[in-house]
């Protein structure tokens, strides 16, 4: 089994809609492991997308190949940038609909009745301005600059692991220091792991007993989980568990 140890600085500041309270939006102090797994290049997602999620497919062929990656967990305190966004559209008119921005389109007009509207083009359409489900504006908090995170790859066999990549909503650069770990195999009980896990990518022989939940989408992590069965143990002393895989069952 080959295991690299990965550090990722940051190096923009990095947004994960973790959770939203109000017109807040805010990410969590974590990079999931699915997210990072697309960002290391494992899987690729289609250029152009109609709403359908391919984790299931993507995440299933690495099950296949071996190859696994945990959440980053990141190291020391974490810091956070605060940040505005305003989503409103920079035409000459425009007006709040039910949910929506509405514009006029070059050569037409529009009209409402309440709170609904309908577009008029010089062709004769007339089709109504349906909801949007995104923020028009609202506040955002970043991971900051220089948050650095630690997340491990296990495979099969031999990867070769970018040193930079991009994460997040906006794409965020971030540099990665790889470290190639040897791991002894080792029986272990009643193993505290400080560091993130995802509770479904465990095997069915390591129940989880006592932990500390994060709920996060599009999985909810666990950190200090109590674990006892197989382990690989790294030359820093550092005890992962052995024979994690992508849980797909439960993805859509």
């Amino acid at each position: 089994m080959y295991i690299y140890r990965c550090e990722l600085a940051l190096m923009e500041a990095t947004f994960f809609s973790s959770r939203e309270i109000s017109a807040t939006y805010q990410t969590e102090p974590l990079i999931g492991n699915i997210a990072l797994t697309y960002a290391f290049g494992f899987c690729q997602a289609p250029y152009s997308n109609d709403g359908t999620i391919y984790y299931r497919e993507h995440l299933a062929a690495l099950n296949e190949q071996g190859v696994y990656v945990t959440p980053a967990t990141v190291v020391g305190e974490p810091h956070f940038t605060m940040g505005q966004f305003n989503a409103q559209p920079d035409a000459y008119w425009y007006a709040m609909g039910a949910g929506s921005l509405v514009t006029r389109p070059d050569g037409g007009w529009a009209e409402s009745k309440g709170k609904a509207w309908w577009l008029r083009y010089p062709d004769g359409r007339r089709p109504k301005v349906g909801a949007e489900n995104r923020p028009q504006f609202g506040r955002i908090r970043f991971l900051g600059i220089g948050n650095r995170a630690v997340a491990y790859v296990l495979s099969r066999e031999a990867l070769i692991i970018p040193r930079y990549v991009r994460l997040g909503k906006f794409m965020s650069k971030a540099r990665v220091r790889v470290e190639e770990m040897a791991g002894q195999e080792v029986e272990r009980e009643g193993v505290i792991v400080p560091f993130l896990l995802n509770p479904a990518d465990l095997p069915p022989d390591m129940p989880l007993t006592t932990f500390d939940l994060i709920s996060v989408p599009p999985t909810p992590l666990v950190r200090h989980a109590r674990l006892s069965g197989r382990f690989y143990r790294l030359p820093d002393k550092t005890l992962l568990p052995a024979g994690m895989r992508f849980g797909v069952e439960g993805l859509g």
